[in-house]
């Protein structure tokens, strides 16, 4: 009886330290899947899976994928909900409702926030340790891309369909930051915004960066980027494709976008 007791006490003691998680964020799924122990992990966002969106699309395959009803989730019995910013306030309201911890997974656009929210969830999740170990991981990773320099390069733009610009405030800015790159002057502010094709070509980066970059202009939204224009300016060693899924999450997701461009742009460097 007494083993049987210490058995239980261990348990619960174990439940409290890594509890049960569900993730509703893009986000927070990624960093559920490089810090928890399989068994923690009830749920996932519907986004998870998306290789467009998530660097562990195929890690994520294997786990239950959430709907948004809170109902839904409560028969999972989670002991922890991640939700994003802009997730469903009344589903939010719900799951507290019924007594469960609902933490908000918030957006980063700095290495260091990106560094505190690693700690965040490491510590949530009940592994600690396995944070600093994804943090040292980050810091390699931006160490290998810091050693690449383009000697004729300073200055970039990442531009996504229809001209929207990201901006200094943004993941993204920071990324480039540790290249050694900035945006010019007369670049949009803040987070982003729209510019006009003839203000972007006067503003003359010395690369662009564009996200999952069409094949054809099929809309209008692609005729921004598939420019004639554009592309005259911009040979392919000055017009690099950036994937969407390595731009909207700190975690797993800088570790990998800090590798790709190290590569992307390493390979440049080399050329004659």
């Amino acid at each position: 009886m007494l083993s049987a007791s210490i058995l239980l006490f261990a348990g619960a003691a174990e439940s409290a330290e890594a509890p049960r998680v569900v993730s509703f964020n893009l986000c927070s799924d990624q960093l559920v899947l490089a810090l928890a122990d399989p068994g923690q992990i009830a749920g996932l966002s519907p986004y998870a899976a998306d290789p467009g969106l998530s660097i562990v699309a195929e890690e994520a395959r294997q786990f239950r994928r959430l709907d948004w009803q809170a109902e839904a989730t409560l028969a999972l019995a989670p002991e922890l909900v991640v939700v994003g910013p802009n997730d469903r306030s009344v589903t939010r309201r719900m799951l507290t409702a019924q007594g469960l911890k609902v933490v908000e997974a918030e957006l980063v656009s700095d290495i260091e926030a990106a560094k505190r929210q690693i700690r965040q969830f490491a510590a949530l999740l009940g592994h600690p340790e396995r944070g600093e170990k994804l943090i040292a991981k980050l810091d390699a990773a931006r160490a290998r891309l810091a050693a690449v320099r383009l000697p004729d390069a300073q200055t970039a733009l990442v531009v996504e369909r229809g001209g929207y610009m990201q901006g200094p405030q943004s993941l993204v800015a920071a990324l480039l930051a540790e290249a050694g790159l900035k945006a010019p002057a007369g670049a949009p502010s803040g987070y982003g915004g729209f510019i006009p094709l003839e203000k972007f070509l006067t503003l003359r980066p010395d690369i662009v960066f564009v996200k999952d970059p069409p094949r054809a202009p099929q809309d209008q939204g692609a005729l921004y980027i598939t420019h004639p224009a554009l592309a005259a300016l911009y040979p392919p060693d000055r017009r690099i494709a950036l994937p969407t899924r390595y731009t909207m999450c700190g975690g797993p997701a800088l570790v990998a976008a800090f590798d790709y461009l190290a590569d992307t742009l390493g390979r440049i460097s080399h050329k004659p």
